[in-house]
């Protein structure tokens, strides 16, 4: 019973560093992976609110990405694939962009509220000014 439960023991050990996927001649870099995994996921959830802006003026958001990082869609197809067999990095390449959109997202509600609050600045001094401007005429 002991032999049997060492031989699945090393079979499962060599079958896990087996290379499922060999890796590209043309393989994305992780770093600019993650930077174009980042764009698609903001560029498709831009798409499910604003499909006709994209639409209205022609754009396709994979094409878009593709061009921008010069990458065609069977390199990304590829690295994706050989990226996604190794469970462990692909992970981290997802946390990743994560904490990229989180960023991205966190300074986008900073500078909105810093906006906010020059508008209500504004409307404050404009409102002075007309209220001066009542009591003078009066």
């Amino acid at each position: 019973m002991k032999k049997i439960g060492a031989f699945i023991l090393l079979v499962t050990f060599f079958a896990c560093n087996e290379k499922l996927v060999e890796k590209p001649e043309n393989l994305i870099p992780r770093d600019k992976m993650v930077m174009i995994l980042k764009e698609m996921a903001i560029i498709n959830a831009s798409k499910n609110t604003n499909i006709d802006l994209l639409r209205s003026n022609k754009i396709d958001p994979t094409t878009y990405v593709f061009n921008k990082f010069k990458i065609d869609s069977a390199q990304f197809v590829l690295s994706d694939k050989y990226y996604a067999a190794i469970p462990l990095e692909y992970e981290a390449i997802y946390k990743e962009v994560d904490t990229l959109i989180n960023i991205d997202k966190e300074r986008l509600q900073a500078l909105k509220k810093e906006k906010d609050s020059l508008k209500r600045v504004e409307k404050d001094a404009l409102k002075k000014k007309n209220d001066s401007l009542k009591k003078t005429n009066n």
